[in-house]
């Protein structure tokens, strides 16, 4: 299976503002979620796996030093879910709400998909 985001250069993620780009991690935890509470591990592995990858290249393409760091411990928790063999749905929400407030363009997503209920798997 190919992967997906595996040919997204810096030059191409560089073209997104940083509200395109946090929105578009905030894309694979939504999945990452629907994928949890399907409890299709393998999936949500695969889901961590492409939110590390478009992590790195925010990082990587963010000039400002305290945004990296930001991001570099945010990207931690996903890490952790990630090597978790049963990662909890309320960790992935904390994370995933998290990353939401990293701009206020991506907050205004909290009440549109965390804040409402779903039913549990």
């Amino acid at each position: 299976m190919a992967q997906q985001h595996a040919d997204l250069t810096e030059d191409r993620w560089r073209e997104f503002d940083l509200d395109r780009q946090i929105l578009m991690v905030a894309n694979e935890m939504n999945r990452g979620l629907h994928l949890l509470e399907e409890q299709d591990g393998a999936g949500l592995r695969r889901s961590y796996e492409r939110v590390l990858r478009l992590v790195d290249l925010t990082v990587a393409v963010q000039s400002k030093t305290t945004l990296r760091g930001e991001l570099l411990r945010w990207r931690d928790l996903v890490a952790a879910l990630y090597l978790e063999p049963a990662p909890s749905r309320e960790a992935h929400r904390a994370a995933f709400r998290c990353l939401l407030q990293f701009t206020p363009e991506a907050a205004r997503q909290i009440p549109l998909v965390l804040d409402r209920e779903r039913p549990l798997a």
